[in-house]
């Protein structure tokens, strides 16, 4: 069983999961009510991580971050550290502004950030995760403020690590914010917003300049950033529930089913229809 840390009134939850042989996550399915950020450490060595459909490389002694709706099984869950938490335990957004960029781990990129943890580093995970054990084991009326710093010690030392491997070095802070902040928005409003224009006008900046500055990150425009997101979800849609083409088409703001269809195939050389009938694990990956 994990460790957990619980306030019924204000709905904050945290765990701690060590040494579970069936940590898992379906989003679409049993846990869909769970809201939890993940943030998982590989102590053990090279395994399988599957996110949303696609097989990954999940490196010996790397950590992995995820985000709520995403839906994830590992080759060798028993070497697995992880620590999930929802919004009310600890709100990204909202501690931003305490310690600067916490969200890039979570929304810095579209695609999953494996962070690779040193001899150096894994000593102060390992004393880190000690410490945890321990205020788990405390229950009284300060366990919970006790957990959220050692929590945003956690969340600081993983993405100092992430920035310095996942960054060029022309790629200051200011710039960096701009790139979390399109992800982060995005992420809130992809089902309703699908065009460049409405996340340069929340970000003052033209839609030129973030295409600028998206090349000067990785090769993906902010258009095609959108774009994934879209049909990410529209692939855990077709996937996991039993909505139809026109339901799903209408959930991700499409009023034209033929017109969203049209889009998806394009995105993905398959029709939704034919996406839907695949088998997922053989066939097409999300």
């Amino acid at each position: 069983m994990p460790l957990i840390c619980r306030n019924n009134k204000t709905a904050s939850e945290f765990r701690l999961i060590l040494r579970e042989g069936n940590f898992n996550r379906r989003f679409y399915g049993r846990d869909r009510k769970e809201r939890f950020l993940t943030i998982a450490w590989n102590r053990g060595k090279s395994q399988t991580v599957v996110v949303d459909g696609i097989a990954y490389d999940f490196p010996e002694n790397s950590i992995l971050a995820l985000i709520i709706n995403q839906t994830f099984d590992f080759s060798d869950p028993e070497s697995v550290v992880a620590w999930q938490f929802n919004r009310e335990f600890y709100c990204i957004v909202d501690h931003d502004r305490e310690v600067g960029c916490v969200g890039f781990l979570f929304y810095g990129s579209s695609q999953p950030m494996f962070v690779n943890i040193d001899e150096v580093q894994q000593d102060k995970l390992n004393t880190l995760l000690k410490v945890f054990q321990e205020e788990f084991e405390m229950k009284d009326i300060i366990q919970e403020d006790m957990l959220r710093v050692l929590l945003k010690r956690l969340i600081i030392i993983v993405t100092r690590l992430a920035k310095k491997q996942y960054l060029a070095g022309d790629m200051n802070d200011e710039k960096l914010d701009i790139i979390r902040k399109f992800n982060l928005l995005v992420e809130t409003y992809y089902k309703k917003e699908h065009g460049v224009k409405f996340y340069a006008d929340q970000l003052c900046r033209s839609p030129k300049t973030l295409s600028n500055l998206f090349a000067m990150y990785n090769n993906k425009s902010p258009l095609s950033v959108i774009q994934y997101r879209i049909v990410l979800e529209a692939k855990r849609l077709l996937m996991y529930t039993d909505k139809s083409i026109k339901e799903i088409a209408y959930e991700l703001g499409y009023d034209d089913a033929a017109y969203f269809s049209n889009f998806f195939k394009k995105q993905t050389s398959f029709a939704p229809s034919e996406f839907k009938s695949a088998e997922a694990s053989s066939v097409v990956g999300i």
